[in-house]
């Protein structure tokens, strides 16, 4: 009876000691923290580590695709109609990406290096052939010369005759070849006579393939892992200088492939953006799970391009200053040797609704035209993006030029491009690897709290367990009935 008793005790001082022990490790947050520490001390630009390893050279695949707006009116658009344009694409590349001379700087502090991209056309992921599909659009190399040589009456003569002696169309008929990787223009190769800055080869991504944009230096994180992956310098600047105010051409965050680790729902994300010329913010959207990978979601918000009356920050952005667009409209001539190109989400999704109603075969919608981001929380890894970004010409009838005389002034519409990239399958499963053991780790205080309540339940039963009937006392007479019947 004692030694049951013993167990009895034994089980339930057990089971309050496991309770105490679980809630005091809660409440310190003892493992979590060891978790959190264990993130940070990886998770650094540190030579011969699975990290700089993946930031060197990213294994899950990147694609890109360019989608053409291909007008269907020009002449009616030259005698001053509402352009009319049809969405062909995609043409789809994919994209390689390793970074290349990197050197540890301030005793490993930071890191330098470059960046090239290189484009390998997929045809199977394609709608045609780049070298066989034609697309009419706008003439961008004359409408950047025009714009150029507006202030400078001799090369506005020089610039005019060429386009009258040679029939040069303010519209232009091209591969997608030639728009996207170049062709030579023969407006551009007589300027270039006169005026040997100017390049006679013109195309989107001209000298873009196989190229990098310059040296990036990042931090490594090694001090602080807010840091990880933040640029300080680009080019050898530490600011930009195209912009009208101090905070617009700060250089902030990372370049958009990696971020630290231990990301909150409340964070602001920022980026630099070589392609905007500028840094930009994502903030937290929704929830999501990637290949079993859980996920926050970070969007650009709706204020990032809005016009100067809903964002005042907006007003650096304005160039010349004082010069500024509506809503949904960044203009980056400044960082493109003067070249009327304003950058907007495809189809000008988030755009004030007079440039969608400028052209017609404007469809915004969520799900196709909005960039997004989501990351892991815990390890900051990226395990989905795509970043989308409309490539448009500020068409207008310039006076100094007589031609095109009737055309209506508006942002029109040339491409979009749609850059994805989702994990593969092989770093994918090391996440999940990695995440299952941290979040074991993590919930070691609830396994102690679930075997406390164990004991608990166990010490209840036996403290409640029947026990065993006395047995009746006195004999057969005392305990017969005291009133006998005959």
């Amino acid at each position: 009876m004692a030694q049951g008793k013993c167990c009895v005790y034994t089980t339930g001082a057990l089971a309050v000691l496991l309770l105490i022990v679980s809630i005091i490790l809660l409440v310190a947050n003892v493992f979590q923290s060891a978790v959190e520490r264990k993130v940070q001390q990886d998770i650094v630009l540190k030579n011969a580590t699975d990290t700089f390893e993946v930031w060197e050279s990213p294994p899950a695949p990147i694609y890109v695709q360019f989608y053409f707006f291909n007008l269907t009116n020009p002449l009616e658009v030259l005698a001053g109609e509402r352009p009319i344009v049809e969405e062909i694409g995609p043409y789809t590349y994919r994209e390689y990406r390793q970074r290349t001379d990197i050197q540890f700087l301030v005793n490993t502090t930071s890191v330098s290096a470059l960046n090239p991209r290189t484009y390998v056309f997929e045809q199977e992921k394609s709608v045609g052939d780049p070298h066989v599909d034609l697309i009419r659009t706008v003439n961008v190399p004359a409408v950047a010369v025009m714009e150029m040589a507006k202030a400078n009456f001799w090369l506005r003569t020089f610039v005019e005759a060429i386009l009258k002696t040679y029939q040069e169309g303010f519209f232009v008929t091209r591969s997608v070849q030639e728009l996207l990787w170049g062709y030579k223009d023969e407006l551009l190769t007589y300027v270039h006579t006169v005026k040997r800055d100017v390049d006679p080869v013109f195309g989107f991504y001209y000298k873009k393939n196989g190229t990098d944009d310059g040296e990036y230096v990042y931090l490594s994180g090694i001090d602080n892992y807010f840091d990880f992956a933040r640029i300080v310098k680009w080019q050898g600047n530490e600011t930009l200088h195209w912009w009208t105010s101090d905070t617009c051409n700060m250089i902030n965050g990372t370049d958009g492939t990696s971020f630290h680790p231990l990301i909150s729902k409340e964070e602001t994300l920022y980026m630099f953006v070589s392609d905007l010329c500028r840094s930009i913010y994502i903030t937290y959207q929704s929830s999501q799970s990637v290949k079993g990978i859980t996920a926050y979601r970070f969007v650009p918000p709706s204020k990032l391009f809005a016009n100067v009356t809903i964002n005042p920050d907006n007003a650096g952005f304005c160039v010349p200053a004082g010069n500024c667009l509506g809503t949904g409209i960044l203009n980056v001539s400044t960082c493109m040797q003067g070249v009327p190109i304003l950058l907007s989400n495809p189809h000008f999704y988030q755009a004030e609704d007079k440039y969608i109603h400028d052209i017609e075969g404007m469809h915004p919608n969520q799900e196709d035209h909005e960039s997004f981001i989501d990351i892991n929380p815990l390890s900051g890894v990226i395990v989905r993006a795509a970043k989308r970004l409309q490539v448009n010409v500020y068409v207008r009838q310039i006076p100094e030029f007589t031609i095109p005389e009737k055309i209506r002034t508006m942002v029109f519409p040339v491409m979009y491009v749609n850059e994805t990239v989702l994990i593969d399958d092989e770093s994918a499963e090391k996440l999940r690897s990695i995440l299952l053991k941290t979040s074991v780790v993590s919930n070691i205080p609830f396994m102690i709290m679930v075997l406390g309540i164990v004991f608990g339940v166990i010490f209840i039963v036996l403290a409640c367990r029947k026990q065993p009937a006395k047995e009746e006392e006195g004999t057969a007479d005392e305990r017969a009935s005291l009133i006998r019947t005959s």
